[in-house]
C-alpha cells in the first residue's frame, strides 16, 4: 500500500484514510520505512490495545537502530529516554518516577492551573479582533505548569519551550539534533544546581528517589527531566486544542457544557477518543514473528500503532465520528496502554478540565474566526495538533 500520510489533505483531517485502512485490513504493510524496512500500520481498536500490551513488541530503540549507519546526532539523553525501554530497565525507572509523579501532587497543582490559566485569560481582549487560542493558552498553560512542578527557573522557561517545540520539527533533523543537546545540557546543569540548593519540586523527588538501594544515575535523571519537560506540555497543548476545536464544530455539544461546565471532567475521555492528540504511538519493533490481526509480522519489523485511528474503530465505537458527550469512551486509547501508559495522564486530564471550565464560563460567545479547513495542523505523524486556533470572543 502507498502511504497515505504523504497526502496534502491527510493532515487536515486524517480519519477517512484510516477508516479506508482498517475496512481493507486492520494491520498492513507499509514498505519503505526505517532503514528502507517495511512497516506494519495497526489502525483497528482491538489489535492496537493488543500490541500496546505485547511484550514482544519491543520499545528498546538502542538494539533496533545498533547497526544502522545514521547521520543522526541526537543527546543520548533524548534519544534514550523510558519510552524507549523494556522490562526490566523500564519497570525500575518507571517505579521510581512513580513515587514522585502521584495523583496527590497533581491535586496540590490545581489552585497553581486555576491562577495561571486566569492571569492569561485577563490578556484576552474581546476587541472584534481573533485571538489565537493555541498561542495565547494552549502552548503557554502546559509549560507553564511542567516547569513549575519541575522547578525551571522562570527566566529560563521561553528557552525551554524553545527547544521543546523544535525537537518536533518535522524534517529538519539538524534542527532537533541541536535542541536535544540545548535541553539535555540545561537539564545536566538544572540537576547539578538542584544538588547543591535543593527545593521541593519534580525534579528535587526524583533526584532524591529511591526504591531500597536503587536510585537515578545521572543520566538517567537527565533523560527523565527532558522526557517529562517534553511529553508533559506538547502533548497537553495538542488535547487543549483539539478539545475546543471539537466543541466549536458541535454547537450542541459546546452548548451543553457552556450551561453545565461541571460535566466537562466526564467528557475529557470522549474528546480523547474523537481526536487524539498523539496520533501514532511511540516506536515499537517485533522480536520474533507475530501474527496481529490476521497479518503476519516477521521479526524486526517496526510496528506503527495509530491511536486515532484504533479510537474511531467503528467495532469498538460505535458512529466513531460523531462526537457524543454522552458516550462512555474511558476504553479509548489516547494514552496508550500497558505498561507505557502515559504517566503525566492525570496532569493532563486536570489542566484541560480547568482550562475549558475558564474559557467556557468567562467568554460564552467563544466561536471559530476562521473556517475550519483553513486552520493549520502541525506536519508531524507522532502527535496531531493545531498550529494556531483562531477564535472570537
Amino acid at each position: 500500500m502507498t502511504d497515505p500520510t504523504q497526502d496534502p489533505r491527510f493532515l487536515q483531517d486524517p480519519y477517512p484514510a484510516y477508516a479506508t485502512m482498517r475496512a481493507a485490513c486492520p494491520v498492513q504493510p507499509l514498505p519503505g520505512g526505517s532503514g528502507g524496512r517495511t512497516s506494519y500500520v495497526v489502525t483497528g481498536y482491538a489489535e492496537a490495545r493488543a500490541a500496546l500490551g505485547d511484550a514482544r513488541l519491543s520499545k528498546d530503540t538502542v538494539t533496533f537502530f545498533a547497526d544502522k549507519e545514521s547521520g543522526r546526532r541526537l543527546h543520548p539523553a533524548v534519544a534514550h529516554t523510558m519510552l524507549a525501554t523494556d522490562p526490566p530497565r523500564h519497570t525500575r525507572l518507571r517505579r521510581l518516577v512513580t513515587k514522585a509523579f502521584t495523583t496527590g501532587a497533581v491535586t496540590k497543582l490545581r489552585p497553581f492551573i486555576a491562577r495561571v490559566t486566569d492571569e492569561l485569560l485577563d490578556q484576552w481582549r474581546a476587541n472584534g479582533l481573533p485571538v489565537d487560542f493555541v498561542a495565547e493558552l494552549a502552548v503557554p498553560l502546559p509549560v507553564i505548569v511542567i516547569c513549575e512542578l519541575l522547578g525551571v527557573p522562570q527566566e529560563d522557561r521561553s528557552e525551554v519551550q524553545r527547544w521543546s517545540g523544535e525537537l518536533f520539527a518535522a524534517g529538519k533533523p539538524d534542527v532537533i539534533d541541536a535542541a536535544s543537546h540545548s535541553m539535555a545540557d540545561y537539564m545536566t546543569d538544572l540537576i547539578a544546581t538542584k544538588r547543591t540548593n535543593p527545593g521541593d519540586s519534580l525534579l528535587d523527588q526524583l533526584i532524591a528517589a529511591r526504591d531500597g538501594h536503587d536510585r537515578l544515575n545521572e543520566e538517567e535523571l537527565v533523560s527523565l527531566a527532558v522526557l517529562l519537560l517534553v511529553a508533559g506540555h506538547e502533548t497537553t497543548t495538542n488535547f487543549l486544542g483539539n478539545a475546543l476545536l471539537a466543541l466549536l464544530q458541535h454547537p450542541a455539544e459546546l452548548d451543553r457544557l457552556r450551561k453545565n461546565p461541571d460535566e466537562i471532567p466526564s467528557t475529557l475521555d470522549e474528546l480523547l477518543r474523537f481526536d487524539s492528540p498523539v496520533s501514532t504511538a511511540t516506536f515499537r519493533f517485533t522480536t520474533e514473528p507475530v501474527t496481529l490481526g490476521g497479518t503476519e509480522i516477521p521479526a524486526g519489523a517496526p510496528v506503527l500503532i495509530t491511536l486515532g485511528a484504533a479510537n474511531r474503530d467503528p467495532e469498538r465505537f460505535p458512529s466513531p465520528d460523531l462526537l457524543d458527550l454522552s458516550r462512555d469512551a474511558t476504553a479509548h486509547l489516547a494514552f496508550g496502554h500497558g505498561i507505557h501508559r502515559c504517566v503525566g495522564a492525570p496532569l493532563a486530564r486536570a489542566e484541560v478540565e480547568i482550562a475549558l471550565c475558564a474559557v467556557l464560563t468567562r467568554f460564552p460567545g467563544i466561536r471559530l474566526a476562521v473556517p475550519p479547513d483553513r486552520l493549520g495542523w502541525r506536519h508531524t505523524r507522532l502527535v496531531r495538533g493545531l498550529d494556531s486556533l483562531p477564535v472570537m470572543l
